[in-house]
């Protein structure tokens, strides 16, 4: 019983939002001081990654997220008080989301019907005879 889990995304209105994305985004960036290993890290292009990132910074009062320019001193990134608090009160929430739904989550999935497993289909292969 280890395939269900919850995930949570608070909506700040119809257009902004925090998920686990961009939670994963700011760990990433922690983890690597730089917003473009982060994207690397998480298979995302730097574009998408810095727009996630200008994305935070526009949505909350406090930046979640400084960096520096690049150049011949490399740059780099790292999050503010504030985006450390940010990861933490979503882990927060997200931890306290799992906790009151888990009976609800160990009946649905206790509900489900087993996996089929289906097999693949064969390739079609093409056996020619020489008739001559």
């Amino acid at each position: 019983m280890s395939d269900v889990r919850l995930t949570v995304r608070v909506d700040f209105g119809s257009e902004r939002a925090l998920g686990p994305g961009k939670i994963r985004l700011l760990e990433a960036i922690r983890d690597t001081g730089s917003i473009s290993q982060a994207g690397r890290v998480l298979d995302m292009s730097y574009r998408r990654a810095w727009l996630l990132v200008d994305d935070l910074n526009r949505c909350f009062r406090e930046p979640a997220v400084t960096t520096q320019p690049g150049g011949a001193q490399g740059g780099g990134a790292a999050l503010t008080r504030f985006g450390t608090a940010l990861i933490e009160k979503y882990r927060a929430i997200e931890m306290q989301a799992m906790a009151a739904a888990r009976p609800q989550l160990d009946a649905l999935e206790i509900s489900l019907r087993n996996r089929i497993r289906r097999t693949p289909k064969r390739p079609k292969t093409a056996i020619r005879a020489d008739t001559a």
